[in-house]
């Protein structure tokens, strides 16, 4: 696993793409504060920009960097969650410009995945997370199902948990908006 994160590393911090497990799916992945970085998923994706992605972080404590304005429902759901959640903060900051929805909103996910809390921790900034398909089509559940046009787009493919047959659930997700207003897009 460290040579796997050491790669993984060397390829995040050259503005490349990676093939990662994540904590609910595997995922496409690059530095979440570059641009053309985050403008290749896209195109691996086949997918245009005003589609957002999410990025993970991997404590709390990153989340005052990278979001305007954290309401304080954010921290109660953070120490709530019994299972991955993704919460779209109104007013994301210091990221990618087209990683933010149009409307300056970005998804955060606090991630507690062994693997990417590890990498993440090592690369000190949040990583792009988005499901390793071509939009529209089918979320791969394990990396068995991932096609081959995906793993021969990206720079680097993580070996770790490509063996795991386990699914697992996606995240839940929670929009906040201003005066403590929140909208539960999926549970």
């Amino acid at each position: 696993m460290n040579q796997d994160i050491k790669k993984a590393l060397d390829v995040l911090r050259s503005g490349g793409v990676i093939l990662y497990p994540t904590d609910t799916i595997w995922g496409l992945g690059c530095d979440a504060e570059n641009p053309e970085a985050v403008k290749r998923i896209y195109e691996i994706k086949k997918r245009t920009d005003a589609k957002s992605m999410l990025v993970l972080i991997d404590m709390p404590g990153r989340l005052e960097m990278y979001v305007h304005d954290i309401p304080e429902m954010a921290w109660d759901l953070v120490e709530q969650a019994t299972k991955p959640l993704t919460i779209i903060y109104p007013k994301g900051k210091n990221l990618a410009p087209n990683l933010l929805a149009k409307d300056g909103s970005v998804g955060i996910r606090l991630v507690d995945e062994f693997f990417c809390n590890r990498l993440i921790g090592r690369f000190q900034k949040p990583i792009v997370s988005t499901s390793a398909n071509i939009s529209g089509e089918k979320s791969p559940e394990i990396f068995s199902d991932i096609k081959q046009e995906i793993i021969d787009a990206v720079d680097y493919v993580v070996d770790y948990r490509q063996d795991d047959t386990e699914t697992t659930e996606a995240s839940s997700i929670i929009k906040l908006g201003d005066g403590g207003l929140f909208e539960i897009i999926r549970e």
